[in-house]
């Protein structure tokens, strides 16, 4: 057999190349192929060790720890920079020591033979080493790196969160020293981009500053919505023309869904930042029309929220009669209660980082304080209303309450509100659309089950969501994911006379 130190240069180095190739841009990839190179090039045992907590990093199937036990004096002489290599015996075995890299405390190469290694086969162990090294400390930076983003990620997160719990200010303190562009705008458009799970992050990372923001906008990777990518993009709206941007940010999400065939785009109007979580309620209805049009983008163009066309001080003093017995319980169990109407329960345990046993558990406290069955499709309309109504007024409740607040159908009965129901079921009033009203109407009354409707108008459950999705069309509503679109079929039946509440 040949021997493999007199093998050309140009062979060995050929191979070596080979395996840190193999190995250099995989995460996963153990790096114990390159150091098993060394025994067969060498005749050698091969380590690389990190001094200070005495622990092997990466060894030769033949390395035996039992060595470091005789080194530990030494190892501590290269691990803090006083000697950059050294040479032992330990027993009959010869033990040469090099420190690697530069950065304190250094690790160190520990190589054991039976024989001293001739100049030409130590610097090839000191070579062979200083990659180890290298290849190690660059998956150590990969590491950080990740942790870095994963962070990044928490912080845009909270952002999010305080822009929905309308604070602004909270916004800001939470990210005090790199305050991103979008806080110092007066207002913002969310865009949510449905995209493939693993495509969010690459998306998200790849228009990502220095900074951990993107510009003048925020890409954050939705908590309930595993497909969701919600951006928050700053509306200057340079030219006063009211009008979306075309450019920027907004721009790459728009090409994106172009070059994309499953990506979807739904774009809210233009909102103050405190109204955050409105102008995300109307990116989800959007999103829901986008899916379900031919260039799968789509903007708002929907009506006022219900609870800004209700009497003020009657709305006001109603809200604050069916929310009055939360005001009792626990601070947890009101934003449980509040976010259930927008998302499923997965998704709020989700949101707020607790089980779904905690979720269900807050949720059937509140139900019984409020005397409503939270899982009938009025009673959650009813609910949200007035939730609508608290987060309009923040007076809702710090009032003295009367002793006959006006009922919510005296509230419906006002013209702007009779006027918000003809418009928001006016796309269904032409002939052509009359099976979806009824559907509409069937599936309200079946508490929004796609089932139990079918079977009352005696058709499949395949033509009650087609005709959901219809529905979600020409109405610009979200009904089949979100709780929102569905509250506000609710209202808009009953003004009609359709679906009482």
């Amino acid at each position: 057999m040949t021997d493999p130190m007199t093998r050309r240069p140009a062979e060995r180095l050929d191979e070596f190349l080979s395996l840190v190739g193999q190995t250099a841009w995989k995460p996963d990839a153990d790096l114990r192929m390159i150091a098993e190179w060394l025994p067969r090039e060498l005749g050698a045992e091969v380590a690389i060790v990190n001094g200070t907590m005495k622990t092997v990093e990466l060894s030769t199937s033949g390395f035996s720890e039992r060595v470091l036990e005789h080194l530990e004096p030494m190892l501590a002489r290269l691990t803090t920079g006083r000697v950059a290599s050294a040479a032992m015996d330990v027993g009959t075995a010869q033990v040469r020591l090099e420190a690697v890299g530069t950065e304190l405390p250094r690790r160190v190469l520990v190589l054991v033979s039976p024989a001293p290694l001739t100049r030409r086969a130590a610097a090839l162990a000191s070579h062979t080493g200083g990659i180890l090294a290298a290849l190690h400390r660059a998956r150590e930076t990969d590491r950080r790196t990740r942790g870095y983003q994963q962070k990044a990620h928490q912080l845009r997160m909270g952002v999010l969160m305080a822009l929905q719990a309308g604070d602004p200010l909270l916004a800001r303190r939470m990210t005090i020293g790199a305050v991103p562009e979008l806080l110092e705008c007066d207002r913002l458009r969310v865009h949510i981009l449905r995209c493939g799970k693993d495509d969010r992050e690459r998306i998200d990372q790849a228009h990502q500053d220095p900074s951990g923001y993107h510009g003048d906008g925020l890409m954050v990777r939705c908590p309930v919505y595993d497909e969701h990518l919600v951006c928050l993009i700053a509306d200057r709206d340079r030219d006063g023309s009211g009008a979306e941007a075309t450019d920027g940010l907004a721009a790459v999400l728009r090409d994106l869904v172009a070059d994309n065939p499953h990506y979807a785009l739904g774009i809210s109007g233009s909102h103050p930042l405190p109204a955050t979580a409105e102008a995300y309620e109307q990116a989800r209805h959007a999103l829901a029309v986008a899916s379900n049009t031919r260039g799968r983008v789509a903007g708002y163009h929907g009506q006022e929220p219900l609870e800004r066309l209700l009497p003020r001080a009657g709305a006001i003093e109603w809200a604050g009669s069916v929310l009055g017995p939360l005001a009792a319980l626990p601070e947890l169990t009101t934003e449980i209660t509040r976010l259930a109407m927008h998302f499923h329960r997965s998704g709020v345990a989700r949101i707020l980082n607790v089980s779904r046993n905690t979720v269900t558990a807050h949720l059937g406290r509140a139900q019984s304080a409020l005397g409503l069955n939270l899982r009938d499709i009025r009673c959650r309309a009813t609910l949200a209303l007035a939730l609508g109504v608290a987060a309009l007024h923040p007076e809702v409740g710090r009032t003295s309450a009367h002793a006959d607040p006006p009922a919510l159908e005296e509230l419906l009965r006002t013209r702007p509100a009779a006027e918000w129901g003809r418009t928001f079921l006016a796309p269904l009033q032409d002939a052509r659309y009359q099976p979806v009203h009824h559907t509409l109407r069937a599936w309200i009354d079946a508490n929004a089950d796609a089932q139990r409707a079918a079977r009352r108008l005696g058709c499949s459950r395949t033509t009650v969501t087609a005709h959901l999705r219809t529905a979600e069309r020409r109405l610009t509503r979200d009904l089949l994911s979100s709780g929102s679109g569905v509250h506000d079929l609710v209202h808009a039946l009953s003004l009609a006379g359709d679906s009482p509440l």
